[in-house]
Parts: C-alpha cells; sequence; structure tokens
C-alpha cells in the first residue's frame, strides 16, 4: 500500500530529475533509475525499467516543449536518429525480463561508471569533422541551427554514423531504463561533433520517441501493471521539472553541462556497482 507521504516524495524526486535531467539533456533516467533500485529492492528488474522509462517520457516530452521554443532542435536528425533508435528500444526492452535484478544492477552500474570516465578525461572538440582543407568528410551534411535569442550554431556529421550509433543506444538505454539521453548526447558532441546546446535540445526530442516505444513495449509484455501509480506521481514532477531545466540550459556554458554529465554517471555508477557487488545495503 502506498502512502499519500510517499506519492509526495515522488513528485519532489520527479521534479529534482526533471530539472537535472533536462539541463543535460539525459531525460532524468540515469537520476531515478539507482533511486528505484533502492527505493523498491524487491521489485523485479522489468518493472523499474518500465516506471523509469515512462517517466523519461513525459520529461523528455515537457523538455522538448520548451527547447522547441528555444530553437535549438534539429528536427531532421532528431526524427532519422528516432527512427533508428526504435528497433532497439523494443527489443531492450523485452530482454530486460530475462535479466536477473543483480546482473541488471552490475551492467547498469559499469555502463555508466565508464561513460563517466570517457567524459572526465575527453577534451572538448571542434563542432564540426571538417578536413584540414576546410571541406566536410565524405558522406557529411552541414546544419545551420539560429536559436531564439539570434546565436547561430554551424556543424557538420555524418548521418550514417549517427543512425549506426542510435540503433545501439535505443537497445542499451531501453535494457537499463534510462531513456538514452545520458548515452546519446555524448554521442552527438563527441562522435557527431553537434554543438552541446544543439545536442541536448535535439536529445531530449529522440528521447521522446525512444521512451514511448520502449513503454509501449512493457506495457504490452504486462511488466508496467504495478507501476502506474508511482509513475504518475514521478511524472507529476519531471514535467515541471523539464521545464525549468530547459531555461537554465540556456544561463550554463556548454562545458559546464558536460561536467556536469560526467559528474552525475560517476555517483551514479559507483553507487550502483557497489549495490550490485552487496557492499551497499
Amino acid at each position: 500500500m502506498h502512502t499519500p507521504v510517499e506519492y509526495l516524495g515522488l513528485m519532489a524526486l520527479g521534479l529534482g530529475a526533471g530539472v537535472f535531467g533536462t539541463l543535460i539533456g539525459a531525460g532524468g533516467g540515469f537520476v531515478l533509475m539507482p533511486l528505484l533500485i533502492m527505493l523498491y529492492p524487491n521489485d523485479s528488474a522489468a518493472t523499474l525499467t518500465a516506471i523509469s522509462l515512462a517517466v523519461v517520457f513525459f520529461n523528455a516530452l515537457s523538455g522538448s516543449e520548451a527547447y522547441a521554443l528555444a530553437r535549438r532542435i534539429d528536427y531532421r536528425s532528431a526524427l532519422l536518429f528516432s527512427a533508428a533508435t526504435l528497433p532497439g528500444a523494443v527489443l531492450g526492452a523485452l530482454n530486460t525480463q530475462a535479466v536477473p535484478r543483480q546482473t541488471f544492477d552490475f551492467v547498469f552500474g559499469g555502463a555508466v561508471l565508464a561513460l563517466a570516465v570517457f567524459l572526465a578525461f575527453r577534451k572538448a572538440g571542434p563542432n564540426s569533422p571538417n578536413s584540414p582543407d576546410g571541406r566536410p568528410p565524405a558522406g557529411g551534411v552541414t546544419r545551420c541551427l539560429t536559436d531564439a535569442h539570434g546565436q547561430t550554431f554551424t556543424y557538420t556529421f555524418n548521418p550514417a554514423l549517427g543512425v549506426g550509433l542510435s540503433l545501439v543506444v535505443g537497445y542499451v538505454s531501453s535494457f537499463l531504463g534510462i531513456g538514452g539521453g545520458i548515452i546519446h548526447v555524448p554521442l552527438l558532441v563527441y562522435l557527431l561533433h553537434f554543438p552541446v546546446h544543439v545536442a541536448t535540445a535535439t536529445s531530449h526530442l529522440i528521447l521522446a520517441f525512444m521512451a514511448f516505444t520502449g513503454t509501449l513495449t512493457h506495457v504490452l509484455s504486462g511488466s508496467f501493471a504495478t507501476g502506474a501509480h508511482r509513475t504518475a506521481a514521478l511524472a507529476i514532477g519531471v514535467v515541471a521539472g523539464a521545464q525549468i531545466g530547459a531555461r537554465l540550459s540556456e544561463r550554463v556554458g556548454g562545458m559546464a553541462i558536460v561536467r556536469l554529465l560526467a559528474v552525475g554517471l560517476a555517483v551514479l555508477g559507483v553507487r550502483i556497482v557497489l549495490l550490485a557487488l552487496g557492499w551497499w545495503n
């Protein structure tokens, strides 16, 4: 039996996850999952990932609306990469049901800790992977985007590489229940050379499509049956938090966002690995 106090706590948790997740373009799932693991140790990995993905969807939907007003979303890339994530999102959601809880926790913690280390030691690169003579690489396309404040972003990337990466992100993120932004944003920035603010905004729209697909798969498979009320409480918080996070992103520098992303990942990874090993109860 869930109490009113518990639901209020979940709303507050959702608010915090929405603010931080939207600020870094991650959707809040990486904040929610370790806390859900700690708060509900008797629930299956499938149930917790179903709750997290559903909340990520509401967060991403709210954040996308705010980023759309800021005109920082690369819509063509978002739609292309979203289509690539959908098959992986379905497969990842189905595979979660077959994995024991302790194994899931260990894989989850190790994956995000590795990404934190990558971000901590990776220096910022150029916004576009142009060759030394100034021409774009083979197969590359160039985008030019001007946001609501008049700031112009010009960048070049390989869409085929983006599609391949998105397929993998769709699977991994749906399997882990983190939505994917915390993986997709670094890939957009460091491998596809998106400007950080465009990457966080575009990632949010991709998240909305991907999280909805993963959530629907969980609903159809029955793993969402016991999580609807908790999801609703968390969703109320993240919808409000996403609006705050999107507006804060306009005042925070790109490298500061990446550093926040690395710190969040490191704390999360260590916490979950220790939990999986039985060293943190």
